[in-house]
């Protein structure tokens, strides 16, 4: 039963990994948070998660991924790289091989905790494309870290067919919208809250909020500032 396990959380401190948050302190006895240190642009996502977890009493480990830097250089973390369409299709957002390597890191950190449940805020519905947010890809590697390491893991997915509309109902179910709405850090120029509202990330963001606001209350006029 759940409610008797220990999780581990996959924690950016931006929207869609505080929402998981939230949602598996709902579902399991014992929550972790895990945020990992890839050299991100905007140090202020890893200073934004801790404190979130400090708030929300959540024991919380920050790994070290600069490896990660090294090899895949893109836009969130290199300055000079624009946030745009890359020549391949994808955003030059995205980051070879991040999620592939995060859960892994965190499924070692797990077992070595006693826990084999692990929480990731990946979504097919609005995932730009990224290969590594697809159903498959989870269910794959789930199979695999079962096997690397001989142990039960089980990923969670909460948000995998939700569209960000869908992910802001949520937050709202659980009595969290606003907090999620003002403590969390989704902006690609490292503003917390409602964040710049021109990058990809906070156009996404607040289309969704505006979308999930207007049909929860058909009066509203959309997303006040």
């Amino acid at each position: 039963m759940l409610k008797q396990e220990k999780a581990f959380v996959v924690f950016s401190g931006g929207q869609d990994s505080t929402t998981c948050l939230f949602w598996a302190k709902q579902q399991f006895a014992e929550v972790e948070a895990v945020t990992f240190d890839y050299g991100q642009r905007h140090r202020d996502e890893i200073e934004c998660a801790q404190s979130i977890a400090q708030e929300q009493n959540v024991k919380h480990t920050v790994l070290d991924m600069s490896l990660l830097n090294q090899l895949a250089p893109n836009a969130l973390t290199r300055s000079e790289i624009p946030i745009e369409e890359g020549d391949n299709g994808l955003p030059t957002t995205f980051v070879d091989g991040r999620n592939h390597l995060f859960l892994s890191f965190a499924a070692v950190l797990a077992k070595q905790n006693g826990a084999r449940h692990l929480v990731t805020g990946v979504c097919e519905t609005d995932f730009s494309g990224y290969p590594d947010c697809r159903d498959s890809f989870i269910k794959s590697l789930n199979v695999t870290l079962n096997l690397a390491m001989d142990y039960p893991f089980v990923i969670h997915t909460p948000l995998m067919w939700l569209d960000k509309a869908d992910t802001w109902g949520l937050a709202d179910e659980m009595n969290v919208l606003e907090y999620i709405r003002n403590n969390t850090l989704t902006c690609y120029n490292g503003i917390i809250g409602d964040g710049c509202g021109e990058c990809p990330a906070c156009k996404l963001r607040r289309a969704g909020l505006e979308q999930y606001l207007s049909r929860r209350d058909p009066g509203n006029q959309g997303v006040t500032s």
